[in-house]
């Protein structure tokens, strides 16, 4: 992708981690110091505390695996799309959501119900 926007579609969420222990997520979910980002984002956006949960989007990746797994089926260079947390609002190609929504989101998907995220621009979701 490259232009900083997120994908458009209807992806699977199927593995979580983050730098802190699992807080509850029902998603498989791995801890690891490999979370650990710069300082800054892209547009010179904060990170500090971004990746301490994330939950992987399944575009461009393998499902089920670690949201730090780097396989891309599709051959783009910048996959990595998450739900991450993001206290300060949206983010680049990402989700980010508020710490306290990101525990709350980890508990309530499911695998067994396959739950998946619709990506679309807000003019057309509206309609």
């Amino acid at each position: 992708m490259g232009n900083l926007r997120s994908p458009v579609g209807v992806y699977g969420l199927t593995a979580a981690g983050g730098l802190l222990a699992d807080s509850g997520a029902h998603l498989p979910y791995g801890r690891s110091g490999g979370f650990t980002l710069g300082s800054t984002g892209f547009r010179g956006e904060p990170l500090a505390g971004s990746f301490d949960h994330a939950v992987a989007i399944d575009y461009d990746r393998e499902p089920d695996s670690s949201p730090l797994d780097w396989p891309r089926p599709l051959g783009a260079e910048d996959g990595g799309i998450r739900v991450h947390v993001d206290p300060r609002g949206p983010y680049p190609g990402c989700i980010g959501i508020a710490k306290k929504h990101m525990k709350e989101l980890l508990r309530a998907l499911d695998p067994a119900k396959a739950p998946v995220i619709v990506m679309r621009d807000a003019a057309s979701l509206s309609r």
